[in-house]
């Protein structure tokens, strides 16, 4: 390994502290999505052994009804939700975590919300939400206090039999952050609750459009609240319009970046200040692809032959993907992902200075090379059956949908959130339309400069081990069964079978350094279980905390190479067939919080 100068090691040194101290959050061991502000889910501290079950919550008390509304769409119970990752005071002596509420709205029967009735995730608005502060008294955690926020999700809005996908009933993210001694709850019409900790009070309720032009009840905080070393509060909002189908027929009323200070005052900047040269929203030149030919795959494989280009499509304004919590550079440099409303495609990871001015946008559009002939077979001369093939011909590296650079997709049913690494570059997970239903994590530098990607397995916010003066990224590795680009009835769509899954290790040129199988084998599960950690925990040993669908939280050691199987410790939580994708969290005492199918687990000696 290149040796790095003193000056450079000097400043790595000097971030690393930052990144293990947890920054300036008072009273707060872990106080948002990934931990810190730079999402990048280490602590300083050893975890303590998962020895056993130190706690078993029911925070969300309608996740089984939540699965049964899944068959009908997805062919089996699977929960389409996003959950907080729990938060978690200075000494572990308290956690806070959300708590759903009131009645599940289930459809009779289960599953019709596909067809556009008002029930199930189509009516997810009348559940309550909550957050829950818990004590730890006498080895078990107590319930000191409740606070219902009016906060509700964007709407789910599907409609299958007029073509409206919405959502498909993956329920967006709520999330709270810990910051100046305070929980930030997020409220309804964009606003902020400033609750006590003490208390549950809550100590104000911050309007940063008051005054403004929008309509409230359309107007949602869109994805985790993120604090800053300064206590300072970020996250984004979407103002949809619900005449019609807000997400495939309307374009969105309004999208913002919000910050909000410690003295409670507040700023915002639109989406289309921070984008300035993207596609106007009423564009119809944006990238499509050739599924918009509707022949029904009739000229596969792609590209087709005689078109060296797809149908363009609408593009829509831009805004901030769902679930995507914005991530701030100790230097103050805010870092969120916009997307135009109508086309996943044409997306951008942006950089705002700390007065909400914009530093740079740089697009994720055509920055892959490993389509055609890399991850895909080109197929020979007159050869149009082979499966996932591309068309003879086609450019190395090209993706078949585009007959171009692979782009960077963002889409609205995954939460994978920036990172910031300790040399200042920018990690984002992205799906596409090539890759076997897997995706992209993209990594560019701090002024903007596309640097390479890594192949991983989706829905999935990177962590980072800091380590002898440089770091390793971990990242969810899973390989899911399917044809890598198309669903027709041809060969050419030819499903992979499930597996094997991975959560691997990789340095900072995206080489691996270690990958951990799943082996956990059965009749359904040949090939093992998948994991459906989205944010993992690294301790200080460097020890990695995960969790998986055959229900167990692993603990996985450094010092290996290549793949391995065994972790260094595993306890089965409960069984979790069809969960969530969920984050982890570790407490200042090294207990670590865990979740699986609407439970959240404390698990320690």
């Amino acid at each position: 390994m290149k040796r790095l100068p003193i000056a450079a090691l000097l400043l790595l040194i000097g971030l690393g502290v930052l990144l293990l101290t947890g920054f300036g959050n008072d009273g707060a061991f872990w106080s948002q999505w990934g931990r810190n502000a730079q999402h990048t889910g280490m602590v300083s501290i050893p975890g303590q052994p998962l020895n056993e079950k130190l706690a078993d919550i029911v925070y969300d008390p309608f996740a089984q009804l939540e699965q049964d509304e899944n068959l009908i769409l997805y062919g089996e119970a699977t929960l389409t939700a996003h959950y907080q990752a729990t938060l978690v005071d200075a000494n572990g002596t308290s956690f806070y975590m959300m708590q759903k509420s009131g009645t599940y709205p289930s459809c009779h029967p289960a599953g019709l919300w596909v067809y556009g009735l008002p029930c199930g995730p189509n009516a997810w608005n009348r559940v309550q939400w909550n957050v829950v502060r818990y004590d730890w008294t006498n080895g078990q955690p107590v319930v000191a206090w409740t606070f219902a926020t009016d906060w509700k999700p964007e709407l789910n809005a599907t409609n299958l039999l007029i073509g409206y996908v919405g959502l498909l009933g993956w329920e967006p993210v709520f999330h709270p952050a810990l910051a100046n001694g305070s929980l930030y709850v997020p409220g309804a019409g964009g606003t902020v609750w400033k609750v006590n900790t003490s208390t549950g009070q809550a100590e104000s309720h911050i309007n940063p459009f008051a005054g403004a032009s929008i309509v409230p009840a359309n107007t949602f905080v869109s994805g985790p609240l993120t604090a800053d070393d300064s206590g300072n509060i970020y996250y984004n909002v979407i103002e949809l319009n619900p005449n019609g189908n807000p997400w495939q027929q309307n374009d969105v009323a309004g999208a913002w970046l919000v910050k909000v200070t410690p003295t409670d005052s507040s700023a915002t900047v639109t989406f289309a200040a921070l984008v300035p040269g993207a596609p106007p929203g009423n564009s119809t030149n944006c990238l499509g692809t050739f599924f918009n030919l509707g022949d029904g795959g009739a000229s596969l494989p792609w590209p087709p032959p005689g078109r060296s280009s797809p149908p363009s499509q609408r593009c829509g304004s831009q805004r901030p993907g769902v679930n995507i919590g914005p991530a701030v550079a100790p230097d103050g440099t805010v870092y969120t992902v916009s997307v135009a409303h109508f086309d996943s495609q044409v997306a951008y990871l942006i950089a705002v200075n700390p007065d909400l001015t914009p530093k740079w946008a740089s697009s994720l559009q055509s920055r892959l090379t490993d389509g055609c002939g890399v991850l895909l077979p080109i197929a020979p001369q007159g050869v149009n059956n082979l499966p996932n093939s591309c068309r003879y011909g086609t450019p190395v590296g090209f993706d078949p949908t585009t007959n171009a650079k692979g782009s960077g997709s963002v889409t609205d049913q995954a939460s994978s959130t920036p990172t910031v690494l300790p040399d200042g570059s920018v990690l984002f997970g992205v799906t596409d339309n090539y890759n076997y239903s897997r995706g992209h994590l993209l990594h560019f530098d701090a002024q903007g400069n596309y640097l390479n990607a890594y192949t991983f397995g989706w829905d999935s916010t990177a962590g980072v081990y800091q380590h002898d003066g440089t770091y390793s990224i971990v990242i969810k590795d899973n390989h899911y069964p399917g044809p890598a680009y198309c669903s027709f009835n041809n060969p050419v769509c030819f499903s992979l079978p499930p597996g094997p899954y991975y959560v691997s290790q990789v340095n900072p040129n995206m080489q691996v350094e270690w990958s951990f199988q799943n082996t956990t084998i059965d009749q359904n599960h040949p090939n093992g279980y998948e994991w459906c950690v989205n944010a993992p925990v690294i301790d200080g040993n460097g020890v990695v905390y995960i969790t998986s669908e055959d229900g167990n939280i692993y603990s996985v050691p450094q010092g290996h190479h290549g793949v391995f199987t065994t972790p260094q410790q595993e306890i089965f939580l409960k069984e979790a067939l069809g969960a969530a994708y969920t984050p982890l969290s570790i407490g200042g005492d090294g207990k670590v919080y865990s979740q699986n199918d609407g439970n959240l687990f404390v698990v320690g000696q």
